[in-house]
């Protein structure tokens, strides 16, 4: 529990930022959904990257990067973040594999959790 496992890049132009770090880095970019580009990192199979994405940064989150925290179960991780001060950005999504839910600590940081269904 509570361990990294993705990121994602919040941008207004993420087509761009998808060019740029496919360029740059030889990231591999798929192509958009939702406007989500998922971006692999991975390699080299002896030195592994982390993958995540690119996304058209929401209004809570228009620039920036933001880490993807796997929980056990993100109902309790929220409850627990919110009495230790964060608030919660966007409320539990469901998506076809993982639950996922956005929030920002005490400080401003913001950091989205990630609960797989599979577990």
């Amino acid at each position: 529990m509570g361990r990294v496992v993705g990121f994602e890049l919040s941008s207004q132009e993420p087509e761009k930022a998808a060019k740029f770090y496919s360029e740059v880095f030889g990231w591999e970019i798929s192509e958009p959904e939702f406007d989500y580009w998922a971006v692999s990192t991975e390699k080299d199979p002896v030195r592994t990257g982390m993958n995540g994405g690119i996304s058209k940064g929401a209004n809570d989150y228009p620039h920036g990067t933001r880490i993807q925290i796997a929980v056990d179960s993100i109902e309790e991780t929220i409850s627990k973040a919110i009495v230790n001060g964060a608030m919660v950005v966007r409320e539990k999504m469901e998506f076809d594999e993982f639950y996922l839910a956005s929030l920002v600590d005490p400080t401003g940081i913001g950091f989205g959790l990630i609960q797989s269904k599979q577990d």
